[in-house]
């Protein structure tokens, strides 16, 4: 088997790049890079048989991945989420069929693995030693445990006093370089992508490179695999740097590029109220986002005012005839909750938000009760425990006797 032939094309101006470079915009108009397959070669790169003989995970695809099969794979074992039938909880909301995409089960508890996992491979690939990222907690744990498995220097920076402690902590178990700034992400990735231009022993692994994307769009894949070869109408993804939306929207297109879908869902992105400048634009009819300047949120994880990838999750939520909704906080803790109570799922709350907007959009009546829906969410609740702690009932105190307790369990 070989890898398929592929080029790096501009979104904006539709320009082709070869892949043997390292490159994360186009040098003519600045827009971002996406890979491409010729049409043909795409149809023809599945054999089916090997992929009903193994079970999910990201490298069961890599037909369809741009990473030579020689290469070795950077891989701690990602993909293979488990889609959840959430019966109770659709019941709740007044859907018949509500399943969840728990990507919290990666091997450093978030979506970002599935796309490391290919860009880590990528820079191995390209001989690079040195990988670096902007984030708000969990690209950095990624990236560090990916690169800590291919013994490549990882740096990492983030704002100061933003990052929740379980994520931050798993980057600094990891060995990570870890540099803090003032300000915001924003202001993070903006210092990254002036750092790789001028530093060009540096490999940049956020969503802007093309390859990250490849990675996690095998999302996709899977839930068309657990679905048995079906997809939902509708996928609700939690929107913040916006690489995820516009990753699982090019896994759709390639299946139906391919003939195995005859029409992928319509995409729905959820942003928190207070981080919101794609759905504000999506809802005012604008081409071009207004970034927000101090993002507020509880949910840090898409705590971003000046998505990265905004043009490309506004071309995958129209062109799959979706939309973008917001939440409040108060509505993404209760969902965090809801979650996490009647189906056993802990989340951390920007993963909620999937769920909070479904549950706004349900009672809007802009999703029906016969809908197929899927929800992803995209990390796990021990990301940012401090919030349950604070948010959330706190424990009873009891003496350590059997009057006591009674009371206590019976109050």
């Amino acid at each position: 088997m070989s890898r398929m032939d592929h080029e790096l094309e501009c979104i904006g101006c539709h320009a082709h790049f070869p892949s043997t470079g390292t490159v994360y915009a186009c040098p003519t108009c600045g827009e971002l890079l996406e890979v491409t397959y010729n049409p043909d070669e795409l149809r023809g790169a599945i054999d089916l048989s090997i992929w009903k003989s193994k079970t999910p995970s990201v490298w069961k695809y890599e037909q369809l991945l741009p990473i030579k099969p020689a290469s070795m794979k950077v891989t701690l074992g990602e993909g293979g989420t488990n889609l959840h039938k959430t019966a109770k909880l659709g019941k709740l909301l007044g859907l018949n069929e509500l399943n969840v995409k728990n990507e919290g089960e990666n091997p450093t508890g978030s979506f970002k693995d599935r796309g490391m996992t290919v860009g880590v491979t990528r820079a191995v690939e390209v001989n690079s030693h040195r990988v670096i990222c902007a984030s708000t907690g969990n690209t950095s744990a990624s990236l560090s445990a990916y690169a800590a498995k291919a013994s490549l220097e990882s740096i990492v920076i983030i704002p100061r006093g933003k990052i929740a402690l379980g994520k931050l902590t798993q980057a600094i178990a990891h060995g990570a370089r870890i540099i803090e700034i003032e300000g915001y992400f924003d202001d993070a990735l903006r210092a990254v992508l002036d750092l790789v231009k001028s530093n060009q022993t540096l490999y940049l692994l956020n969503s802007v490179n093309p390859y990250r994307i490849e990675g996690q769009k095998t999302l996709a894949y899977e839930i068309w695999d657990q679905l048995e070869g079906d997809v939902p109408d509708t996928v609700i993804v939690p929107v913040g740097n916006a690489g995820n939306i516009s990753a699982i929207w090019k896994g759709f297109q390639d299946l139906e590029k391919i003939g195995l879908i005859s029409r992928p869902p319509r995409m729905i992105g959820i942003q928190a109220q207070g981080a919101a400048p794609l759905s504000e634009a999506f809802k005012a009819g604008r081409s071009e986002i207004t970034p927000i300047q101090h993002p507020q949120t509880v949910a840090t994880a898409i705590k971003i005012g000046a998505p990265a990838s905004w043009k490309k999750a506004l071309m995958a939520v129209k062109h799959s005839r979706g939309m973008m909704e917001t939440v409040t906080d108060d509505e993404i803790l209760e969902s965090q909750k809801l979650l996490a109570r009647l189906e056993g799922l802990f989340v951390e709350p920007a993963s909620a938000s999937s769920v909070a907007g479904l549950k706004k959009l349900v009672d809007l009546g802009a999703i029906g009760a016969d809908e197929k829906v899927t929800c992803v969410v995209t990390g796990h609740g021990l990301k940012d425990p401090d919030i349950v702690y604070r948010s959330f009932e706190k424990p009873a105190v009891a003496k350590a006797d059997m009057q006591s307790l009674k009371l206590a369990i019976n109050p």
